[in-house]
């Protein structure tokens, strides 16, 4: 653990003091402004000293309950919001403890506007201030490398180079690769710590023998060295340990969307897509009638057959973002043409070499298909998917049957659930990532669902829309 962290981390207290005080100091003063005097009237009178000593008196309390909601783990990945999140739910849950004490304790103060206002200025207060606090580690981690952990990746496969790539791509990560092993040897190691020093091995290579493993992981032990490594996917599913018979036996569960889960994934389901289709429903108006506009022969929602949860076949919704003439639908008079065209152009423009295909610059997309498609925003209609059941928000991406008849045998646990219209491969990576790596990732996802996955996934989709596809 770097100094750097455990400073950043220690100082984190005192901050979070500081913002209470300060949020519970204006909540007051906002109280007793006299332009609110006409808008509310004053049941009870308090001093500020002692308003602020009862506040003091709760700051243990604060500090507890951060700490239950996981705010002051070291070396924290928390993105801005998702920590925002965490400190509203959790000064939520002081509030409540508050108002029980209320009842309990009639001495305490009882106006409920300054319980609303602390409530919401407490939340703000303290994001804002770990904000400020995390910019400053950030700065350092980028700008003066202070806090930054020296990493060996020990593999020679294509997860080696995407983490060396991300490594060097994304500073602020805190990561810097040092040297890349292809397999396991400890003289090397050795030299390569003597000569940069090193804070964490990463195995990427899932093929090491257990041999290999045990020597590498010994020696981290002895020098103090972080010791990661990327499972496979048997080692990532959920286990269940019980007893058969006197006998320890080990079940692996397939995933959590069984019973009350699927009801639950459900259920958020209808609400979040009702709601999307009802605040994008003028977004959707335009981009129909621009779609109109440029191409009026087709339609202007295209249908596009894909396989589903349990193999059964459904029709995605999508803007249409091609020129019509080159949709391949038995709709379209001219859709062998269409059909023999697309092949010429996979063969030709494929940048992918896998089950999926993806044709770089596509010549048959019309100028509006060609914004909405960058942006995802061909995508919006499938809000109706989820709406009648055949996907869920969030999901493994939905295949072709052409793509789907490539699959390995392994393969088909993707359509074990739901597709969705988004998920882990999405926001990792969109349609950028290999086939494999996809695989992996939503396989993850099948087998640590959560609502909490569901909705920070959708959160990330967001940001990630705004970033510009590579052709």
């Amino acid at each position: 653990m770097k100094r750097s962290e455990l400073f950043f981390s220690a100082i984190q207290v005192p901050v979070d003091m500081s913002m209470i005080l300060l949020a519970s100091f204006s909540a007051f003063t906002i109280r007793n402004l006299p332009e609110l005097a006409l808008f509310q009237t004053k049941l009870y009178n308090f001093s500020l000293g002692g308003y602020l000593g009862t506040t003091a008196l709760l700051l243990p309390i604060f500090l507890v309950v951060y700490a239950l909601y996981g705010l002051y783990d070291i070396r924290a990945t928390r993105t801005f919001w998702r920590e925002s999140w965490q400190v509203f739910l959790a000064t939520s849950l002081v509030l409540v403890i508050v108002i029980i004490s209320i009842f309990l304790q009639r001495q305490w103060f009882a106006s409920r506007f300054i319980l609303l206002a602390g409530w919401i200025l407490v939340a703000v207060y303290v994001a804002f201030g770990r904000a400020i606090l995390r910019g400053i580690q950030k700065w350092l981690l980028v700008h003066r490398s202070v806090g930054v952990h020296r990493v060996v990746l020990v593999g020679s496969n294509g997860r080696t180079k995407r983490f060396t790539k991300l490594f060097r791509k994304n500073r602020s990560l805190g990561y810097r690769v040092v040297a890349q092993m292809p397999g396991v040897s400890i003289a090397e190691l050795k030299n390569i710590q003597m000569r940069h020093g090193v804070d964490e091995v990463i195995i990427t290579d899932v093929t090491l023998t257990d041999d290999e493993q045990a020597k590498l992981l010994d020696y981290c032990q002895i020098k103090n060295i972080a010791y990661k490594y990327l499972p496979t996917t048997l080692q990532t599913s959920r286990l269940r340990l019980d007893l058969f018979y006197g006998e320890p036996i080990i079940e692996i569960e397939h995933t959590p969307l069984d019973g009350w889960g699927k009801i639950l994934k459900r259920s958020l389901d209808i609400v979040a897509s009702l709601g999307a289709i009802v605040f994008l429903s003028p977004v959707m108006l335009v981009i129909a009638a621009l779609i109109k506009l440029e191409d009026p022969d087709g339609p202007v929602i295209y249908k596009n057959e894909r396989i589903g949860e349990n193999g059964k076949v459904f029709f995605v919704y999508k803007f249409r973002y091609m020129k019509w003439a080159y949709c391949i639908t038995d709709k379209n008079p001219n859709v062998e043409e269409a059909m023999r065209y697309e092949k010429e152009l996979i063969q030709e423009r494929n940048v992918r070499d896998d089950v999926l295909y993806k044709i770089k610059d596509d010549p048959r997309k019309m100028q509006v298909g060609a914004v909405i498609e960058r942006y995802s925003l061909d995508e919006l209609p499938q809000f109706f998917n989820v709406l009648f059941g055949s996907m869920s928000i969030v999901g493994p991406r939905p295949h072709q049957k052409r793509e789907v008849d490539k699959y390995k045998e392994y393969h088909r646990r993707l359509l074990t659930i739901k597709p969705g219209i988004t998920g882990m491969a999405q926001v990792s990576g969109r349609s950028d990532i290999s086939f494999e790596d996809e695989y992996r990732l939503d396989v993850y996802y099948i087998e640590n669902w959560s609502l909490g996955l569901d909705v920070d996934l959708f959160f990330k989709t967001i940001g990630v829309l705004f970033r510009r596809r590579k052709n």
